[in-house]
């Protein structure tokens, strides 16, 4: 069948050396010294990766637009040029102390499809498409996953370009400096029509190493629960003032954090409860903590349980306040996403026909495929990382397993653009 032959001919196509050596390049901007990257999203660092992948584009004669919050799309035509495209990618901006894979795994693999299709002669009937979203670890603007979020139409663009990082630049300005760094004229509308999305991603746990598994068919992305909770007690001498007449927010918050931890413990080890900042004042060794703040992050792939918990944390937390005030605020909401069973199948599809080891797995990181999942069926790919470790300039993932989720997503991409 000649379909399965170009098919074969793609997949065969995929260099598992020039994908090396892609991200390789892509590591030198933002490098370090430690092995890891500081590339924050609409840094000079970012702008230099994104031309880089411009310039790859331009040697290929692929064509590049650019949205309103500055996601990046490079497409590879297909034969009907105004069919909805098939896309995957996810992102190029870094955590301050990142690795070399986090995102730009998606990205550099959704473009070794295209040049891949592009060295077999192959042509498809949809265009297929890379995307760089903007600012998806939201370490320098926030929240995360902003591109996708403005562009699934989850953030109001208008309010998203006044957001400022901490030195006062605007999103809006930051943004106006790295349009003009890359020099792309062509526009691409938000919520222009996808037939299908895909990410592929290194998994950032160590669950597929584990289980020496080289593809992780994710079929979804739990929820996630953000909250910040502010104690205030008062301050006093440490010497002189005798522990039952104290009003301690330190003590206060240790004890409610013991009590929360209590709550979530889970003996499955599914529920994930975590608590990121700590912060005291007056800060001082020899007085009492008059103030204290510490943020929550609750996650689940179960939204019943995840609320259920949720509604219990402020009780929990008064029921430890010792004496202090207490206010719990919920900064995010985010509910699970169950990816296309349909897609799912394909990936999982694709793994077996390749021979390629492969497990089911929730994804407890969110990914811009959250988003997108709501415009267009999607799923996501993940390949192993070295014990687990992301968000870590120790980040590390082996070629062959990067060639191999790149495979995967040849063989998914290819097979959704020639239908009809």
């Amino acid at each position: 069948m000649a379909v399965a032959k170009e098919l074969e001919a793609v997949i065969g196509r995929i260099d598992e050396r020039r994908l090396w050596d892609r991200h390789r390049a892509i590591a030198n901007f933002g490098a370090t010294g430690r092995g890891g990257v500081n590339r924050q999203a609409l840094t000079p660092e970012d702008i230099a990766a994104r031309k880089q992948l411009l310039a790859w584009a331009a040697a290929r004669g692929f064509a590049a637009s650019v949205d309103a919050i500055g996601n990046l799309f490079i497409r590879r035509p297909g034969r009907d040029p105004d069919a909805a495209p098939i896309v995957a990618g996810s992102h190029l901006d870094s955590q301050p102390t990142g690795g070399n894979f986090d995102g730009v795994y998606g990205v550099l693999a959704a473009f070794e499809v295209l040049e891949a299709a592009d060295e077999a002669g192959v042509a498809t009937a949809r265009p297929i498409e890379a995307v760089v979203w903007t600012n998806e670890e939201g370490s320098r603007f926030a929240p995360g996953t902003m591109g996708s979020a403005v562009y699934a139409g989850h953030l109001a663009l208008e309010a998203t370009l006044k957001i400022a990082d901490n030195r006062g630049t605007t999103l809006g300005d930051a943004l106006a400096t790295t349009l003009a760094g890359m020099g792309v004229s062509a526009h691409h509308e938000l919520r222009a029509p996808i037939a299908a999305y895909l990410e592929a991603h290194i998994e950032q746990g160590p669950i597929l190493e584990a289980a020496h598994r080289r593809i992780g068919v994710v079929t979804g992305i739990q929820g996630l629960k953000w909250m910040r909770v502010e104690i205030t007690g008062e301050e006093a001498h440490a010497g002189t003032t005798p522990r039952t007449a104290r009003r301690d927010a330190c003590a206060a918050a240790i004890a409610m954090i013991a009590a929360l931890r209590d709550l979530t413990r889970d003996d499955a080890d599914v529920l994930r409860f975590t608590v990121g900042r700590f912060e005291l004042s007056p800060n001082s060794p020899n007085t009492v903590a008059g103030h204290a703040l510490f943020t929550i992050d609750l996650r689940h792939p179960d939204r019943e349980l995840l609320v259920t918990l949720g509604s219990k944390i402020e009780s929990v937390c008064r029921e430890h306040a010792g004496g202090c005030a207490v206010s719990v605020t919920e900064t995010l909401d985010s509910a699970p996403v169950r990816f296309d069973p349909a897609m799912v199948a394909m990936v999982r599809g694709a793994a077996e026909r390749q021979q390629l080891a492969s497990m089911e797995i929730v994804s407890g990181a969110t990914h811009d495929a959250k988003f997108i999942a709501e415009l267009c069926p999607t799923a996501m790919i993940f390949v192993p990382c070295e014990r687990g470790l992301s968000h870590n300039e120790a980040e590390r993932a082996a070629p062959a397993d990067l060639a191999a989720g790149a495979r995967v997503l040849a063989e998914v991409m290819l097979t959704l653009a020639n239908r009809g």
